[in-house]
C-alpha cells in the first residue's frame, strides 16, 4: 500500500512537471501544439487535455467537485489559454486534496465510484485508486514529453529526483544537493 507522504509527494511532482511542460508548450505556434503526430490522442494539446480531464474527473470523484462538462473523447479545453489556466488550478485542488484528505487510513478505506467509461459502480481500497491517478498522469506525461520534443520544446529533466521541492523542505523529506 502506498502512504499519504507518498500521494503528496507524487501530487507535487505532478504539479510540478505539469507547470514547466505548460511553459515549454506554450513556446510551441497553436498549429504545432494541435497537430496529429500519431498519438493515442493524436496532437500534443489533446494529450494535455485529455490529462486535465482526467484529473478533474477524479476530483469529482474523490472530492465531490464539479465534473468536467465534456465527455472522456471530446475536447474538453480547445483553447490553450484556458487550458493553462485550468491546469494551474487542478494542480492546486489536487494539492490541496492530497494534503487536506488524504490520509494512510483514508487510503486503506474501500472506496465506491461510478464511470460511465465501463458503465459500471466499483468499490476498492482508495490507495489503488489513488496509484491510478497518480500512474495515469505519468503515463500522458511521458507521451507529451515525446510530442514535445518532436515539435521542438523541451521538457526539460523529468526526474522526480530534480524536483526542487525534495530540497527545500516543504515536503519533509531530508535531502541534500552539493556540486561534486
Amino acid at each position: 500500500m502506498i502512504s499519504a507522504d507518498y500521494v503528496r509527494t507524487m501530487v507535487r511532482y505532478g504539479g510540478w512537471m505539469n507547470q514547466r511542460m505548460m511553459v515549454a508548450c506554450s513556446t510551441l505556434p497553436a498549429s504545432e501544439r494541435e497537430r496529429d503526430l500519431g498519438a493515442f490522442f493524436g496532437s500534443l494539446h489533446r494529450t494535455l487535455d485529455h490529462l486535465l480531464w482526467a484529473d478533474l474527473i477524479w476530483m469529482h470523484r474523490l472530492m465531490g467537485t464539479p465534473a468536467p462538462a465534456a465527455g472522456i473523447n471530446e475536447h474538453a479545453f480547445p483553447d490553450w489559454a484556458e487550458l493553462v489556466a485550468r491546469r494551474a488550478a487542478a494542480d492546486g485542488l489536487m494539492a490541496r486534496w492530497a494534503g487536506e484528505m488524504v490520509t494512510d487510513a483514508w487510503l486503506a478505506a474501500p472506496f465506491t465510484y461510478g464511470s460511465k467509461v465501463v458503465g459500471r459502480r466499483r468499490t476498492m481500497p482508495g490507495w489503488v485508486l489513488v496509484t491510478h491517478v497518480l500512474n495515469h498522469g505519468t503515463h500522458h506525461r511521458g507521451q507529451a514529453t515525446t510530442l514535445m520534443k518532436q515539435l521542438g520544446a523541451d521538457p526539460g529533466v523529468t526526474d522526480l529526483l530534480v524536483m526542487p521541492a525534495l530540497f527545500d523542505g516543504s515536503l519533509g523529506i531530508t535531502a541534500t544537493d552539493e556540486a561534486i
